[in-house]
């Protein structure tokens, strides 16, 4: 009797990319009222903190969902969550739009946001059925590597189309591409090769939507009972968080004040920091699956990412040229996070491979969810006075204050990682 054959790498590699498609759409979705500021303030008549909250409920609803997500996707499978998601996704999308009041735009904001949050977790569920083991690390950076072009054609592309079209078109041509994007999801995509007559290369792969289900608390004890999970819950957030406060948030006015650089060049410089960050990943996911090993080049990481970032923050006037070489360094190596995934994945039951992850997701958002604000505390505590044209001008001992929270968290994620396991990319739970 002949044995099952696995799936082709190209058929495999294709229904992972459908999920990886709502991620893209997701880090579009996220980043994507920083270009149209000027539309929504005017056709909702908002201040900047107002702006601020609109573009915030996206955060709320997409942390609150990781845990659940990771529940759904052990119980009820990835083709139904990433289906349903894209819907939602659209559906919130198309709220969005066509908002009459700043109160429909927050609902719209909120369903995209809790929506795409599925997209990251279906998607690792995705690999391990249909993937070779050995490929696991590299589809997640390669996720990475996909939202981040999602960010970037949210930025200059999506400016130019607004400017052209009006926001309100455009969003709802985005809808539209959820829509599209949900039904191949539907169409095409299956749970595991075993649907389509292939052999599995999930660890366990009996209907695990059968499985007793279990309630998110009692998900997450389960979880959190092996060492590792929680460990690599701290972790993530310390390298994320840096990345995504700085180059999303406080890296312009720091390069404008500090530096003398134009805005645009400035946002050029955070923009090369976030694709090295997306390069990274896929790098440090192939390295490791490659070496065999998942703590030592974590830990790598994040030695390399806390050096250069003490240089960039407590070295003033350093060379412009050199200055972006040392961002690239530090993008570059923040893509170890990729890494905690498998890591988490390999620490836990299969069964609870979904959780591990959505677990591990919250972590990676929790960073940037904390350091934006708490860096802003403190750069108001540090304030000198000092004002430019209504705005508040920070110097440099305020940054060194408020990016010196970065630099604890990189401490402590240093330690974490000491206590972790290896597992040496086998499943050890």
């Amino acid at each position: 009797m002949n044995a099952v054959a696995y799936p082709p790498l190209r058929l495999a590699w294709m229904i992972w990319g459908l999920g990886a498609a709502l991620y893209l759409i997701g880090f579009y979705q996220r980043v994507a009222p920083g270009v149209m500021t000027t539309e929504l303030m005017s056709d909702f008549q908002l201040n900047a903190a107002a702006l601020g909250n609109l573009s915030a409920f996206y955060f709320y609803s997409y942390v609150a969902m990781q845990v659940p997500t990771g529940l759904l996707a052990d119980h009820w499978g990835p083709r139904r969550l990433l289906a349903s998601g894209a819907v939602i996704a659209g559906l919130g999308t198309l709220l969005f739009a066509m908002a009459p009041d700043a109160l429909w735009a927050n609902l719209g904001r909120l369903l995209i946001g809790g929506s795409v949050a599925v997209a990251f977790v279906g998607m690792l569920k995705l690999a391990g059925h249909w993937l070779p083991h050995k490929q696991y690390s590299l589809a997640s950076g390669l996720a990475l590597f996909c939202g981040v072009v999602g960010a970037v054609f949210a930025g200059v592309p999506l400016r130019l189309l607004v400017s052209s079209f009006g926001w309100r078109p455009v969003m709802l041509a985005s809808a539209i591409v959820a829509f599209v994007v949900a039904l191949a999801i539907w169409l095409l995509v299956r749970d595991d090769p075993t649907e389509k007559g292939y052999a599995s290369h999930a660890v366990s792969h009996d209907d695990e939507t059968l499985s007793p289900p279990q309630g998110v608390v009692a998900g997450i004890r389960s979880v959190l009972g092996y060492r590792n999970t929680w460990l690599l819950f701290f972790i993530p957030g310390a390298g994320v968080g840096s990345v995504l406060t700085f180059a999303g948030l406080w890296g312009v006015p720091f390069l404008t004040t500090h530096y003398g650089l134009e805005k645009t060049t400035a946002a050029a410089i955070c923009s090369t920091l976030l694709v090295s960050w997306a390069v990274g990943g896929p790098v440090f996911g192939w390295l490791s699956d490659h070496l065999g090993h998942r703590k030592p080049l974590y830990l790598l990481g994040c030695v390399v990412q806390l050096a250069v970032w003490s240089l960039v923050i407590l070295v003033p006037g350093l060379p412009v040229w050199l200055l972006v070489l040392l961002l690239i360094v530090i993008g570059f190596f923040s893509g170890n996070m990729i890494i905690g995934f498998a890591f988490a994945r390999e620490s836990a039951p299969p069964r609870l491979a979904g959780t591990a992850s959505g677990l591990v997701n919250m972590g990676v958002m929790i960073g940037p969810m904390l350091l934006q604000p708490a860096v802003g505390w403190l750069l108001d505590r540090y304030w000198s006075g000092e004002m430019l044209d209504g705005a508040r001008i920070y110097g440099l001992d305020a940054y060194r204050n408020g990016f010196g929270l970065m630099l604890g968290w990189l401490v402590l994620a240093l330690l974490l990682i000491v206590f972790t396991r290896e597992t040496h990319c086998k499943q050890i739970a």
